[in-house]
């Protein structure tokens, strides 16, 4: 049997950990209640999401996923909700590229339920029909960035070159 220590298969000492999932931000609005409540439900969603994380010292990173809505019925806004559902991760021994994808897909995966759950109890709260938000293809998502990045510096390498010349 291999020992360990030179082994590359061996497993190494890093670590993930969720130390605290908490809400950061709620906030709630329905400017045009109660008339809203006569019209006939019939609801136009539009949904941004971000997600921001922070090293915040010995490995911790807070991540923050934030959800904003704005529900329109007949074109005027029925609620406008924003959730900012935060997490303290512990990740360590891990190289910067796998945190950076770590935080933007796992920890985003780990938030969202809480993000989801927070959603459909303030709205009902409200008096509004439960909305359930979709699944979230977080590894898309974080693909699609990398890409979006990838372009962004090409076109900017570019430019710098047809200056240059």
């Amino acid at each position: 049997m291999a020992e360990q220590q030179g082994n590359p298969q061996a497993p190494n000492d890093a670590q993930f950990l969720v130390q605290k999932v908490y809400v950061k931000d709620i906030s709630f609005e329905t400017p045009n209640t109660p008339e809203v409540f006569k019209m006939e439900w019939k609801p136009e969603v539009d949904m941004n999401m971000t997600n921001k994380a922070t090293a915040i010292g010995d490995d911790h990173f807070d991540v923050v996923l934030t959800v904003t809505l704005t529900v329109k019925v007949g074109g005027k806004t029925a609620y406008l909700i924003e959730v900012n559902q935060a997490g303290i991760f512990l990740i360590k021994n891990l190289p910067e590229d796998v945190i950076n994808r770590m935080l933007a897909i796992v920890c985003a995966n780990i938030l969202f339920p809480f993000v989801r759950e927070a959603v459909s109890d303030v709205i009902t709260r409200g008096g509004f029909p439960q909305l359930l938000l979709a699944p979230v293809n977080f590894d898309a998502l974080y693909e699609q960035q990398q890409k979006e990045t990838e372009a962004q510096l090409d076109a900017a390498a570019q430019a710098n070159a047809d200056i240059t010349h």
